[in-house]
């Protein structure tokens, strides 16, 4: 198998405990090169031991992986020459200026001639205008961007992003995305975690991880196509009172209130939605309208926790 046939990065139930508590307990990704990989969680799932783990900088407890065809339990200091790793808690130095920060990174990474990728990264990065600001004065947006052309200067193949756009306003975050495109059309794979499920919708495959181990993998509609159950949005003139009562009877993992409706996931379909009207037609809380919906990410992972935990209520 050549190089670009191989997958970016593969693992085999990989695995890491602290001190006899497991962080990540089954780690299985195929993640293809060129291709933007989102490893989606809450905080705790274990998304930040797990991309520690595949930049060598964790050495796994058990399991097998391969980062860009290096082993990660015999060839992790090989691995870090050829990727970038963007930590939730990257390092500036705020009293170096944005050109002086880039060249810092590219001397660590024995990076010569490094005056027109630093240019480059500028340019790609929009903080050309920017340049001579010292670092701890530029806003989160742009101390992300920076961070990233750091992250960039000595051209990985494969770039390691840790919840790269927590703390960053709306804008910033677009303004990110669009970077993150333009490193997808130079051929760099992008592997990210993100607690977000809006972000997972971008990239092309993801995997839901609970608890330290992966629930659900594939791309966004697939995983969307795999939703148990049915979701309706359910219409009355009070939805608060509404929501309240069916709180009697359904846990808050069926029922979210936003605004002018309630969304209702029915792990039953249909038969649990005419049990949900009924309930408030019973609470004189009538004059309903209900209308079947599509799935989002967010509705498939709670509505697999939620799956979970009825088994785990079982007796």
């Amino acid at each position: 198998m050549d190089a670009h046939s191989q997958p970016a990065i593969d693992t085999q139930a990989l695995a890491r405990s602290f001190q006899g508590n497991s962080a990540v307990a089954q780690l299985d990704l195929q993640v293809k090169r060129g291709e933007m990989y989102g490893l989606v969680g809450p905080d705790g799932a274990g998304k930040s031991t797990s991309i520690r783990m595949l930049c060598g900088i964790l050495r796994p407890s058990s399991g097998h992986g391969s980062v860009l065809g290096y082993d990660l339990f015999t060839q992790s200091s090989q691995l870090k020459a050829h990727i970038g790793y963007l930590s939730q808690n990257f390092t500036l130095y705020g009293d170096l200026t944005v050109d002086e920060n880039i060249e810092f990174f590219a001397e660590l990474h024995e990076v010569s001639d490094f005056e027109q990728k630093r240019q480059e990264l500028l340019e790609f990065t929009r903080l050309t205008p920017f340049r001579k600001r010292l670092a701890q004065a530029l806003s989160g947006g742009m101390k992300k961007k920076l961070a990233l052309a750091c992250t960039l200067v000595h051209t990985p193949k494969l770039i390691f992003l840790d919840e790269p756009s927590t703390g960053v306003d709306p804008v910033s975050r677009g303004e990110f995305w669009g970077i993150l495109s333009g490193i997808l059309d130079q051929g760099v794979t992008i592997f990210m975690t993100t607690p977000y499920l809006d972000e997972a919708e971008r990239c092309h495959r993801i995997s839901l991880i609970h608890q330290g181990r992966i629930i659900m993998a594939g791309t966004p509609d697939e995983i969307k196509a795999r939703h148990p159950g049915a979701m309706y949005n359910i219409f009355c003139a009070d939805p608060a009172s509404a929501y309240q009562s069916l709180r009697k009877q359904w846990s808050s993992i069926h029922l979210q209130l936003f605004g002018d409706r309630i969304r209702f996931w029915s792990p039953d379909g249909e038969s649990g939605l005419v049990a949900a009207l009924e309930w408030l037609d019973k609470e004189g809380l009538g004059s309903i309208q209900a209308h079947r919906d599509k799935p989002s990410l967010e509705d498939v992972f709670v509505a697999l926790l939620g799956r979970d935990q009825r088994r785990e209520e079982l007796p």
